[in-house]
């Protein structure tokens, strides 16, 4: 797909920087999965290479300008904010606590009076993707999309299900995991999402974004960027056993 920018315009032009948009990262998951391996926190503090995961992931912030954060926290949000604080470099944290677990879209739903701006970006607090976040934000507003999902290619997506789309980038359909094992496009995590779509999740209630929320978006503007990217999950112990050596390759790069 075509990542072109428009006559007269670049990349750096006021219509595409990332300096006045909101990021929000989910960092509220119970880790169950993880709890052999971590045991007395949550997965965003993971210890990864002598720092906490969620580390790596506002420093992906910072190198494109962002300043504002949300971090939607719960399973022992407490230590996350006893960590970070209310500023990270130069990033401005806010935290929006769940009381009782909301899934990935109610605890989006839940922040929503924090969110600065429109569209907002949103990121899952265990995974991540090494990509380029600007290139990402330009394509979604060239195409005006009401929601834009990062989607990076996996030789086996039995783990994480399949996201279809069509030549100019619109979202068909959504594969389930574990229905198949061939190769794919999945959802790396990293969405940009205009405050309307966010406003229909429902409140006060879990509600899952990538099982109920996203495939009701089909055919409501919701487009996928596919980009050729590394890609890391820090769910289970195998995959967290990687997040070293996944970041120690990167340092090289």
């Amino acid at each position: 797909m075509s990542r072109e920018t428009p006559a007269g315009a670049s990349p750096t032009h006021a219509f595409y920087e990332l300096a006045d948009v909101t990021a929000a990262i989910l960092a509220g998951g119970l880790g169950l999965r993880l709890r052999s391996v971590v045991t007395d926190r949550p997965k965003v503090l993971a210890n990864i290479r002598g720092k906490p995961f969620l580390a790596f992931l506002l420093d992906q912030l910072v190198a494109v300008g962002i300043r504002d954060v949300v971090l939607c926290t719960g399973y022992l949000g407490d230590q996350v904010r006893a960590v970070f604080g209310e500023s990270y470099n130069n990033l401005r944290l806010s935290y929006s606590q769940e009381a009782a677990p909301l899934g990935t879209g109610g605890a989006l739903r839940s922040a929503l009076p924090l969110f600065k701006s429109n569209p907002m970006l949103v990121m899952n607090g265990d995974s991540y993707c090494e990509t380029n976040l600007k290139d990402f934000y330009v394509w979604h507003r060239r195409r005006r999309a009401n929601a834009t999902l990062l989607l990076t290619q996996m030789l086996d997506t039995e783990r994480y299900g399949r996201v279809q789309s069509a030549d100019d980038g619109t979202v068909t359909h959504f594969e389930e995991k574990g229905r198949d094992n061939g190769s794919g496009w999945i959802n790396a995590g990293i969405y940009l999402l205009n405050l309307e779509l966010i406003r229909e999740i429902p409140e006060n209630r879990a509600v899952s974004l990538e099982r109920e929320v996203f495939p009701k978006w089909v055919g409501r503007g919701l487009y996928g960027f596919q980009a050729q990217a590394r890609f890391l999950d820090i769910g289970t112990p195998e995959s967290y056993t990687s997040a070293g050596p996944f970041f120690a390759a990167g340092m090289l790069r």
